[in-house]
């Protein structure tokens, strides 16, 4: 399950509770689509503590979805729950120019994200 929070126009915020699936994965990316093409960059919070497992095509469909749109994020913090959630992040520096941060909790990435 995902919850999705636009908090502002150019500021996606996302939770994912459970097993982070397709259907989630799509969800969220229709959501960030829709800020890209009404703001331009954006920034985006993604708080991963309390996922417990995802598929492997959300894995598939990330790295595609994070190789088209290497220029569009300005920020991406990134609250891990695990090591394996912070080597992820990592990985998919790769494959993006933004400004990627990895934070043990909400409020400091939030902060972070939203430049305060």
């Amino acid at each position: 399950m995902i919850t999705i929070n636009n908090a502002a126009p150019e500021l996606v915020i996302t939770a994912v509770l459970g097993e982070f699936t397709l259907q989630d994965f799509k969800e969220l990316e229709n959501v960030v689509n829709h800020a890209l093409q009404f703001h331009g960059r954006v920034n985006l919070l993604v708080d991963l503590r309390d996922m417990a497992s995802f598929t492997l095509d959300v894995a598939w469909n990330e790295i595609r979805f994070t190789r088209q749109h290497a220029k569009d994020f300005e920020r991406v913090a990134l609250v891990a729950g695990s090591e394996w959630q912070e080597w992820s992040a990592w990985i998919t520096r790769v494959f993006t120019e933004a400004d990627l941060q990895v934070f043990d909790d909400f409020d400091p990435a939030l902060a972070w994200v939203r430049g305060e």
